[in-house]
């Protein structure tokens, strides 16, 4: 009979994959929080990337990138929230692709955002490495 209990996680690893995914739940608390006010810079930007700019709108994404915070910030919902991230991050991409905003800072934005998220979550989860392991060399 195989033993299915996980490796351990060394102590200065868990401890910069917690960093780092903390980096992301404020940053997700603090995004949702704006939209939920909504505060005008908020409706403003909505406008210029081509949306309503309703408060209705941006309430909904404010709850929306909450919920989704709070999946990621549950280990037991974790990878969960990590998925619904890429995916609104990936939206977030598109928009800013659509409307010509500048690469580095804008476009590829959502890309830094998802690799912060599944680095921090592949460092502190040691179901994730084992479903995704890293093999160097060969």
């Amino acid at each position: 009979m195989q033993s299915t209990t996980l490796p351990t996680t060394p102590a200065g690893q868990l401890w910069t994959g917690r960093i780092m995914s903390g980096i992301i739940v404020a940053f997700l608390i603090f995004d949702g929080g704006i939209k939920l006010a909504p505060l005008a810079i908020v409706t403003e930007t909505m406008q210029q990337l081509g949306y309503s700019g309703s408060q209705e709108l941006a309430r909904g994404l404010g709850l929306m990138t909450l919920v989704i915070a709070l999946l990621y910030a549950l280990p037991r919902t974790s990878v969960l929230g990590a998925i619904l991230l890429t995916g609104l991050l990936g939206g977030a991409m598109a928009t800013h692709l659509r409307v010509g905003s500048p690469l580095f800072s804008h476009l590829l934005f959502g890309l830094y955002l998802g690799l912060l998220a599944w680095g921090g979550l592949y460092l502190r989860d040691p179901r994730l490495r084992r479903l995704i392991p890293v093999r160097l060399g060969a």
